[in-house]
């Protein structure tokens, strides 16, 4: 350090011939100053400063706690190989500075425990390297602990090097070691933590804390304090609360002894007796598309846009619909069709006693055993059902279908579910062939109604062609009725006739002239030249035209005949 800065001074330290300008007098003025602040704070804390920073800032750039699939392979052999040397190197550089006398070096002894930190963990990474090779899980959380242990002794550096630099720089003593470690001094056998706080309260403080009573009996009675606690915290582990929404299967050294509702339940503490929660009536709702990996839709706003699970419309697709498999009969052929649904199940553990012992004991994942249910029961079910039926009429008898089916399967297999219900959300064709299906299903409806419409014109000519033939027909039937009674009553009217005529002779053929005559005159205008006639004389008509006399004389009565007309018999 004292020859980088003098290397940096010295590029100031020429005279220059000109004036030097106003950039060059402030980036001496601030050389200056960092040169007086660096020689008061001191170079030791700078660069322990430095280095723990970058330390934590490595370990903060490749902290992660996934893991990635490692092929094992050359090279990984061979970083491992070369971590296990270097190891074995520092091992070496470390067992010699712990043999060294701390008369002859003092600083030894500390330098000696922070050789430790690399050697451990350049090991263990090793190891984690090998392990994560074979694919084990636990490499991740391994070289994730040791990150978290060599950040916090870079943070322990950190805070020494802060505090080094409010201390005062004296030339005239040798400067004390910085890099001492409390957490790095743990990586030793038996771990003593608290040594070093001890020794240094009895060097520079003068405090023994090996001479306080308090710590002495702490120190004695802290052995059998920490049994009775762990003790009594073992006995208390047989007192369970189960809340009002649970229930529990109570186990006695293994074996199930029944069935435990909400309240304190005191029992053998564990692992002799256990108590296994069981929900109580709580309800779920599982997508048969939707993994259950906890993981929920946020909850929208009411004054904002509705959420993606909102949308129904077939043009989209949705996280939550599944493609499907159903039987299509096209042209009088037999195929299949693709269709996109949503499909919901609600169910619950059943309410019975018996019901949470077979969901404790025959059941270990519900959600996987109801999905893996229902996407079989699907896939049965949509196989005998065609694309119309399912998005008309059979879509209302297809959810019931459906949740029978699925309980019928989990009373088979023990599991003490209970289907609520099947919630059909949505059952279209794909996104991709809405707008073709939209095409087929606008053609199928127009011919429909093209179809319905002729047969409708049809159905009306036919009717109209019938009533007229039935017009024609009664018209037919009622004027031969008409002419059948008409000749009927000719007939009964000339019987009659001529029975009149066989029984009265000529005045009945007289009564007839003369009412056939009063027929023919009433719609006439007659005037009687004279009305006194015999009864053998017929009446004279006079059909001539004249004017009617001025004071014509007042006829008779017309039915009164005269007195001297004779009449016969």
């Amino acid at each position: 350090m004292r020859w980088l800065v003098a290397f940096l001074t010295s590029l100031w330290s020429l005279q220059e011939i000109e004036e030097p300008d106003h950039i060059d007098r402030l980036s001496e003025s601030v050389f200056v100053a960092g040169k007086s602040l660096v020689s008061r704070i001191g170079t030791r804390p700078l660069s322990v400063l430095s280095l723990s920073l970058f330390a934590c800032l490595i370990v903060y750039a490749g902290w992660s706690l996934k893991a990635d699939n490692i092929t094992i392979g050359t090279m990984t052999f061979l970083i491992i190989a070369v971590c296990m040397a270097f190891a074995f190197l520092l091992l070496v550089t470390e067992r010699r500075l712990a043999a060294i006398d701390a008369e002859e070096w003092p600083e030894a002894n500390a330098i000696s425990q922070l050789a430790r930190l690399p050697i451990f963990v350049l090991v263990l990474s090793s190891f984690g390297l090998f392990l994560s090779a074979r694919g084990s899980g636990l490499s991740i959380k391994l070289l994730a602990a040791l990150g978290g242990f060599v950040a916090l002794v870079g943070l322990e550096f950190l805070l020494r090097a802060v505090a080094a630099m409010f201390c005062p720089q004296d030339d005239s003593r040798e400067p004390p070691l910085i890099a001492t470690s409390l957490v790095a001094g743990t990586l030793q056998w038996p771990p003593q933590p608290l040594i070093g706080i001890q020794s240094e309260l009895r060097t520079k403080q003068g405090i023994d804390l090996r001479q306080i009573w308090a710590f002495s009996f702490i120190r004695k009675t802290a052995p059998t304090i920490m049994l009775g606690t762990l003790l009594l915290g073992w006995l208390l582990s047989g007192i369970r609360e189960i809340p009002m929404t649970g229930r529990g299967v109570y186990e006695r050294f293994g074996k199930a002894e029944g069935i435990r509702h909400s309240g304190l339940h005191i029992g053998l503490p564990w692992p002799f007796g256990r108590i296994i929660p069981i929900e109580n009536g709580t309800v779920h709702e599982l997508a048969t598309s939707v993994s259950t990996n906890g993981i929920s839709e946020p909850l929208a706003d009411a004054e904002g846009p509705a959420p993606e699970s909102a949308n129904r419309l077939w043009d989209a697709s949705h996280i939550s619909e599944k493609s499907q498999v159903i039987a299509s009969g096209t042209s009088g052929g037999q195929g299949f069709q693709i269709v996109n649904m949503d499909v919901r199940f609600v169910y619950r553990i059943g309410l019975s006693d018996e019901a949470a012992m077979k969901a404790a004991y025959r059941v270990a994942d519900l959600p996987a055993l109801i999905e893996s249910t229902a996407n079989r029961v699907l896939v049965h079910d949509f196989a005998r059902r065609t694309l119309n039926d399912v998005l008309s009429e059979g879509r209302l008898s297809l959810a019931n279908d459906i949740a029978l089916a699925v309980q019928k399967n989990m009373d088979e297999l023990n599991s003490g579910i209970e289907i609520l219900a099947v919630v059909v959300e949505a059952i279209h064709p794909p996104a991709g062939a809405a707008n073709a299906f939209h095409g087929v299903q606008a053609a199928q409806i127009s011919a429909e109604a093209l179809v319905a419409r002729e047969r409708g014109t049809a159905a009306e000519q036919t009717n109209e062609a019938q009533l007229n033939a039935s017009l024609q027909q009664d018209n037919a039937t009622a004027t031969a009725t008409e002419g059948i009674a008409a000749s009927e009553v000719a007939k009964l009217r000339f019987q009659a006739e001529q029975s009149a005529f066989h029984e009265a002779g000529q005045a009945f053929l007289t009564e007839e002239y003369f009412n056939q005559l009063t027929m023919g005159l009433s719609h006439s205008k007659a005037l009687v030249l004279d009305h006194r006639i015999g009864g053998n004389l017929a009446p004279t008509l006079d059909l001539r035209s004249m004017t009617v006399p001025v004071d014509p004389v007042p006829a008779p009565e017309p039915n009164t005949p005269y007195q001297s007309e004779e009449t016969g018999p």
